[in-house]
């Protein structure tokens, strides 16, 4: 029978192939199967399975399902939802907006929209929360926002000309620091542009950025899912913030790990981005910080050896599928 203080397994979801949950609970089954207590603790950083992440928690209130405008225009399902009794809405965009939407062979950030983001970042304000917090990883695009700031303009919901917006608070959930003229470069790739395509949004950028009524660039966190970030912040008056610090806090994470006898993190990608606010990274910074020893599972590691060293990871262990996951997870139990 396990006994001792419990392993934290905070793993991040692996992006289009296993949700943060799903991720944990198989790491943390191998642990038990190892002869270790394990505590489920999933995490997110704005991007894809933010909300998820909060679900998990006891704060939930309401889920509302709604049909906004995909990517590519087609209808897609999106959620919000509503914690301390509905005084906080939460939406990810990476559900109306995400790249895992779009088959591998369509991605096409010259032709995405974030139309639908706004129109789930509209419908979370017409609950009447006190305050929206807007998850912004994970998408598509590299339009600046302007789609989602567009649809908000036509329903009145940017700031008027005094400089004010009525309504609740928003606060955007950035998965990483990136000001917005370094969106194109970090990220546009991976969401599908081609070599001839950097250019051209690169300068669609500039004219964005060169109209809006606040210059977002050189700002951290703009650039965060191809600058829609940085319009909500110009546009709407939003607050940027981290995403992986605001749902570690939200989830108590300081408090369990210092509980526990370690902790085991875990994304898709271990790279040098993950240093760039991932929830993996700042989970084992935290670690780090507080003396707790720190695991890491994921699906590919790529951390150069100083990158890995700033992490303090004392093992880091690959695993691709429901079975090696659970596999790394007995592993750990040895070994921690």
């Amino acid at each position: 029978m396990a006994v001792g203080p419990p392993v934290l397994v905070a793993s991040d979801s692996f992006k289009g192939t296993f949700s943060a949950l799903e991720t944990s609970s198989a790491i943390a089954k191998g642990l038990i199967a190892g002869g270790r207590q394990a505590e489920l603790c999933p995490l997110a950083d704005g991007g894809e399975g933010t909300l998820d992440a909060l679900l998990a928690t006891e704060r939930v209130s309401e889920v509302i399902e709604l049909t906004v405008s995909g990517p590519l225009g087609k209808p897609t399902n999106a959620r919000i939802g509503l914690f301390d009794a509905g005084a906080t809405a939460v939406v990810e965009t990476a559900d109306a907006i995400g790249l895992t939407l779009i088959p591998s062979a369509e991605r096409n950030p010259e032709l995405a929209s974030s139309r639908g983001a706004g129109e789930l970042i509209a419908a979370a304000i017409a609950t009447k929360a006190e305050r929206v917090l807007i998850g912004v990883g994970g998408s598509a695009t590299v339009d600046g926002g302007s789609a989602a700031i567009e649809f908000l303009e036509a329903n009145n919901l940017t700031v008027n000309r005094l400089g004010k917006r009525s309504g609740p608070q928003l606060t955007v959930l950035c998965d990483v620091r990136a000001p917005w003229e370094d969106a194109v470069r970090l990220f546009a790739p991976q969401k599908g542009a081609g070599v001839d395509s950097l250019e051209l949004l690169v300068r669609r950028l500039e004219v964005i950025a060169e109209g809006l009524r606040r210059d977002p660039r050189g700002v951290a966190m703009t650039g965060a899912a191809g600058g829609l970030a940085g319009a909500l912040w110009s546009e709407c008056g939003a607050e940027l913030k981290s995403g992986a610090n605001e749902i570690l806090s939200t989830v108590d994470f300081d408090r369990r790990m210092r509980a526990s006898r370690a902790v085991i993190v875990g994304e898709g990608q271990l790279d040098s981005t993950t240093l760039l606010g991932k929830a993996a990274g700042e989970a084992a910074t935290r670690a780090r910080q507080a003396g707790v020893p720190c695991a890491a599972v994921c699906g590919s590691n790529r951390l150069d050896p100083i990158e890995a060293r700033i992490l303090d990871l004392q093992v880091v262990i690959e695993a691709s599928d429901i079975a090696s996951l659970e596999a790394a997870g007995r592993k750990l139990a040895a070994l921690i």
